[in-house]
């Protein structure tokens, strides 16, 4: 829940931002979709124009999130045996390396 806080709160924050900026420039009704003038309302163009600068932003940063994890969540990937773990990793205690860390990456034995 609280990853789904840090990233659609910041992005409604944007959108909104994003959504005026950009229809102070250019008028709704002035707009046009693959060459053809958009036929529905101002207030439809404004609903649609916020959600969908709400919807890159989100994107933005739901990638910056996962970006943020380390490799070894990403990947559950451990190259190291227990005792050669940093001191502080979670996983040092354990010997719960996948089998490629014990092969090594190409499969060619250590």
């Amino acid at each position: 829940m609280q990853r789904a806080i840090w990233v659609l709160w910041p992005s409604f924050i944007v959108g909104g931002i994003a959504e005026a900026v950009f229809f102070t420039l250019f008028d709704p009704m002035e707009l046009h979709l693959f060459g053809e003038v958009i036929e529905v309302g101002p207030m439809a163009i404004y609903t649609i124009g916020f959600f969908a600068f709400w919807l890159v932003a989100a994107g933005s940063s739901a990638m910056t999130c996962f970006l943020q994890k380390p490799a070894a969540d990403i990947n559950n990937f451990c190259p190291l045996k227990p005792p050669e773990r940093p001191i502080g990793c979670p996983r040092r205690a354990t010997d719960d390396c996948c089998e490629e860390a014990a092969t090594g990456i190409h499969g060619a034995a250590r």
